[in-house]
């Protein structure tokens, strides 16, 4: 049954990620460069937490809505690091998984990006839509 076919038919492997030390103006603009909705937080090669667009929008748009982007770059940078934005250990899929284990984790914690991990190391990322996709594949 293809539900059970390894997660690493349908996860991406061409990732954008941020680098734990990095400020968090970098996030921004990778949100608002690419059709990202969520980014790995990596120290080295390593996940370490990840962060949503809808994250990111929480802290940026409240009082700081009518910045500039070089303006609320400079505030994000001031106010707030990757690390305390982050969501620290994140739910991760071994890259031995299936896609039925990847829609469990999906489903069950009400997310919709599955980092994919080798012994600690980040090697992909499925996301919902990459879900729907193989469905409609059926």
């Amino acid at each position: 049954m293809k539900k059970n076919e390894p997660v690493t038919r349908i996860m991406s492997t061409d990732l954008v990620t941020v680098h734990d030390h990095e400020p968090v103006s970098k996030l921004r603009k990778v949100f608002e460069d690419g059709d990202i909705h969520h980014v790995p937080i990596v120290s080295g090669e390593k996940l370490v937490g990840i962060i949503s667009s809808n994250d990111l929008m929480r802290i940026s748009f409240g009082e700081f809505g009518n910045q500039d982007g070089k303006e609320l770059d400079a505030i994000l940078d001031h106010t707030f690091t990757i690390d305390g934005v982050m969501n620290k250990n994140p739910v991760s899929l071994p890259v031995s998984g299936s896609i039925r284990d990847a829609a469990r984790l999906l489903v069950t914690h009400r997310f919709h990006a599955l980092p994919v991990v080798d012994d600690g190391k980040l090697v992909g990322i499925v996301t919902s839509t990459d879900l729907m996709h193989f469905l409609a594949e059926l």
